[in-house]
Order: C-alpha cells, then sequence, then structure tokens
C-alpha cells in the first residue's frame, strides 16, 4: 500500500481546510487523545498554519470520552509544541473534555423513546437526552480532526463520534455503548451502518453549530488517504477507505493469537482493541492472549466497577439484570466486549473463546475479573504457536465468508 508523504498531507489538508468557510469564525477543533495512532503535530501545524490567520479564534478540545485527562507534558508530546497550563505559546487553548463534571455539559434535547425505538429496531426503547459540553457554544464552527478505524462499538469510528461520545454527557455515552454491546462487537465492528451510528447521526442533529470534518485514514506505514468536508459525507468517505484498508482477510479462523500492545494503550480499558479487533477471526474455543507487559491497570478511571462486575458474555448480564442494571452502560459494555460472544444457561457462562492477559496486571487481579493470565515474563513472539499480531488494536482481522 502506498502512502502520502508527509508533503502530500499537508497540501490535502491545507487544500481542504481552504474550503471551509470560516473566515473571521470563532473555531473549536476537536481532536483524538494519545490511544489513536494520527499524525497529530503534524496537523496541528496545518491548523494553525491554514487557519490561523484566516478565524478570529483558534482552540482544540481533546474529545476523551470517559478517557484520563491529559497533562500538559503529554499534550506537548501529542501536537508537537509546548503546552503550559493548557495553552501554547502561540495563545491556542487545549482543553480537556470532563466527561464527570455536570457543570460542563448543555442539554440540546431528546430523542424520544418511540424513536430510539425505531433506529434501534426495538433493541432499545427509552429517551436519550442529548448533551454535550458546553464550551461549543463559545464558538462558531466545530471541526474535528480525527482518524476512522474499525471500532467495537460503533462500526468505524471518527465522524460525529467525536460529538458522541468524544465530548458527550454520559447519559448518552452509556446509552451507545450498552447498545453497541448488546449488538455484540463481533457483528458490528467493521461496519458502516450500525444502529450505534445512526443514534449518533440522529444526535448530531440537535448540534446547533456548523460543523465539519478533517479525516485521516492512517497505517502504520502512513497516512492512506485525507478527507476533507461536511461531517457525515466526509466520514463515510474515510469510513470506506477504512474498510478497505484496515480489514485483515484471514482463510480460515486461527487458534490462537498473541496481541501484542503498542505503549499508546496504557491499562487494559484500552488495550483491550487488541481483543476486539482479533475476535472474529478465532475459532470457538479458541484463545486470544492479549500482551503488553506494560499495562498495570485495569482501567485508571473506571477500575473499581470492573474489580465489581468482572468480565462476562452480554447474557451473563441479560440474566441477571436485577444486579447489574444498576451499573452504567458504558462498563458492562467494556466487560462484555472483552469477553467475547457467549451463553448463560442455568447458571453457567460458556465464553466463544478464552480470553488471557499476559500484562503486568497480578495474576490475582486477573482471575478474580474472570480473565485468564499468563506470566508476560514467559512470552516469546518468536516462538508463540499461532498467528502473532505486532502493534494490535487497529487492524481488524476477519475470516474470508
Amino acid at each position: 500500500m502506498e502512502v502520502l508523504t508527509p508533503e502530500e498531507v499537508r497540501a490535502l489538508a491545507a487544500q481542504g481546510l481552504a474550503r471551509l468557510d470560516l473566515d473571521g469564525r470563532r473555531v473549536l477543533v476537536l481532536i483524538p487523545d494519545g490511544t489513536r495512532s494520527m499524525p497529530m503535530a503534524l496537523l496541528f501545524d496545518v491548523l494553525e498554519r491554514s487557519l490561523g490567520p484566516r478565524v478570529r479564534v483558534l482552540d482544540f478540545l481533546v474529545a476523551l470520552g470517559t478517557h484520563p485527562p491529559m497533562s500538559d507534558a503529554h499534550l506537548s508530546r501529542h501536537i508537537g509544541r509546548e503546552v503550559v497550563n493548557g495553552m501554547t505559546a502561540s495563545g491556542r487553548h487545549i482543553f480537556n473534555h470532563k466527561w464527570d463534571d455536570p457543570a460542563s455539559f448543555v442539554d440540546l434535547g431528546t430523542i424520544s423513546a418511540g424513536e430510539i425505538g425505531e433506529i434501534t429496531g426495538g433493541v432499545m426503547r427509552q429517551k436519550v437526552v442529548v448533551s454535550l459540553n458546553r464550551l461549543i457554544l463559545d464558538y462558531d464552527h466545530v471541526l474535528i480532526c480525527g482518524p476512522a478505524f474499525p471500532h467495537e462499538v460503533v462500526g468505524f469510528s471518527g465522524g460525529a463520534k467525536y460529538f458522541f461520545p468524544g465530548i458527550a454527557g454520559p447519559e448518552i455515552i452509556h446509552f451507545t455503548h450498552w447498545l453497541g454491546a448488546l449488538l455484540t462487537s463481533y457483528d458490528i465492528i467493521g461496519t458502516e451502518d450500525t444502529a450505534v451510528r445512526r443514534v449518533i447521526h440522529r444526535a448530531v442533529e440537535f448540534v446547533d453549530r456548523s460543523h465539519s470534518l478533517l479525516a485521516p485514514v492512517v497505517l502504520q506505514e502512513g497516512v492512506a488517504g485525507l478527507f476533507c468536508g461536511p461531517t457525515i459525507e466526509t466520514w463515510r468517505k474515510a469510513a470506506a477507505l477504512s474498510k478497505q484498508q484496515h480489514i485483515v482477510w484471514l482463510e480460515k479462523p486461527v487458534d490462537r493469537v498473541l496481541a501484542i500492545l503498542p505503549e499508546m494503550y496504557d491499562d487494559l480499558w484500552t488495550g483491550a482493541k487488541g481483543m476486539y479487533k482479533m475476535e472474529p477471526a478465532i475459532a470457538d474455543g479458541g484463545e486470544v492472549v492479549i500482551y503488553g507487559p506494560h499495562i498495570t491497570e485495569v482501567s485508571y478511571v473506571h477500575g473499581k466497577l470492573i474489580d465489581e462486575i468482572g468480565y462476562h458474555c452480554r447474557d451473563y448480564f441479560l440474566a441477571q439484570w436485577e444486579k447489574f442494571g444498576g451499573y452504567p452502560g458504558g462498563i458492562l459494555a467494556h466487560s462484555t466486549h472483552v469477553r467475547g460472544k457467549g451463553t448463560y444457561v442455568n447458571g453457567v457462562e460458556s465464553p466463544r473463546i478464552r480470553v488471557t492477559l499476559a500484562t503486568g496486571i497480578p495474576e490475582e487481579r486477573c482471575r478474580r475479573i474472570n480473565l485468564g493470565y499468563l506470566d508476560p515474563a514467559s512470552v516469546r513472539p518468536e516462538a508463540f504457536r499461532g498467528l502473532v499480531v505486532p502493534h494490535a488494536g487497529e487492524m481488524l482481522y476477519r475470516v474470508k465468508p
């Protein structure tokens, strides 16, 4: 696969931004955190050079969802220039989304239970309050700058997902994630038209600020393509290219996979993508080994709740809803995505595949949260019997139909 040179990325991005009607406007750019492969420093430079002279204000908001906030040091590495107290030397504010602060949100409207039932095909029927970070009200235009990848909750990431869940309130975050869990990651990952994506696109209609998208499609080798324009239309183009570039088709299912996690995943909450992207390619009764000695925590934000419920398949929770229904949907969804498909019959849980951690998380904790354990010091990738996937978490593996 040929990739674009940095100069070509700069030129394409500048051309796309030049077409946007942003002169004299206050612009807020939504950007990903460090858990997405992306030439953020290069694009940050392009945004400053292309939009800085044209717009009245140019600031940035990290679309964290429920991920931990980024420190100044982390932000500095991320955007390629020093950030002090959330600001660059050129006067650009770099805000972290505060998903757990009720004061940071504004309610934009409500999607009725009836409409949710229609959108989801009856999978869920409840009203959903559409709330977003109120910071958007201080700007005239919101520019999303983020990549597209196959995604376990919504099918493909990017686009309007930077609003929901990127800078959204907890209610719609937990709703969309549990909806994805009910549909199962196995069935929707790498699918462009999903019920979750339709809910997100409906929610975007409540956003009363103009918005657009700058979307690179990123491989480990470099940028495969870049699109700029109206949010939903542009996302569809990026997702179509991602579908071509980010799916590895195997001739038959594999029994064992070693998913080697890169350093950008610093807990299992983010590193579990090594499971999500491999699950469709693993044979019934097979095993995925998530290998990341640098990972010592289940989740820096949600670890306490995960310790309480453990990792289980969807049907385990549904059969015991009186016990688990009070937990946030996003936590339950993460649990089911990591454990994968399975059944729960007569009190017996039977996951389709085994999930084993070869990380810095102690064996006792792995067993307690219902995952397997393998001493990471014993793992030699070159001697592993099975499929070895370096830099796991972004390429989706599937079996040819």
